[in-house]
């Protein structure tokens, strides 16, 4: 499916000089002088290279429509991770590097899903959303205002993000685990 290069969004799969990318940031520019662009960042899904490319709005690239299946996470072996297809029980092995920055929020039994381009995975998406407990965090400095600011912590996972400072260690807290920023607190 043809879009046009101003409709490219984040986690879009787009076919470009010949591989296959997936849209990791975008920035809209207009220009005082010159036609609106759209800067995006990508990464080539099959040797992992990153690239900056700056498309218009006359430039049509190809969608690429991936098949999606879920599969269940076992264990890592080495620097491999294996899965488990849920229908058939079949079991796949895929290098760790595929999950990215994602990596650490990747638990045991966890739902994920495998991103297929002619029957050959090559990316792994995990739920958006995860729980985690804080392990460390920073004390509260006196005097700092309670409306924006934030203390370093550390996860059981050994990611560190900001919180909010009544966040204490041993809280169990709900992750964004792309932004791998704070969303609430679990219940």
């Amino acid at each position: 499916m043809k879009i046009s290069g101003v409709d490219i969004r984040p986690g879009n799969i787009i076919e470009y000089e010949g591989g296959i990318w997936k849209v990791a940031k975008i920035q809209h520019t207009q220009p005082g002088k010159g036609g609106a662009y759209m800067q995006v960042e990508m990464k080539n899904l099959q040797d992992g290279r990153k690239t900056n490319v700056r498309f218009r709005s006359a430039d049509t690239v190809e969608k690429v429509r991936l098949d999606t299946e879920e599969y269940q996470f076992l264990y890592e072996d080495g620097d491999m991770l294996v899965f488990m297809d849920q229908n058939t029980y079949e079991q796949i092995t895929l290098p760790s590097d595929l999950l990215g920055d994602a990596r650490p929020f990747l638990q045991d039994g966890m739902q994920v899903k495998l991103e297929l381009w002619e029957e050959k995975p090559i990316s792994v998406e995990l739920p958006a959303q995860i729980e985690a407990e804080i392990v460390e965090a920073d004390a509260v400095v006196k005097g700092q205002t309670a409306s924006s600011s934030y203390k370093p912590a550390v996860l059981d996972n050994g990611v560190r993000i900001m919180v909010p400072p009544h966040i204490g260690s041993g809280t169990r807290i709900i992750v964004d685990v792309y932004d791998q920023s704070y969303v609430g607190k679990a219940s």
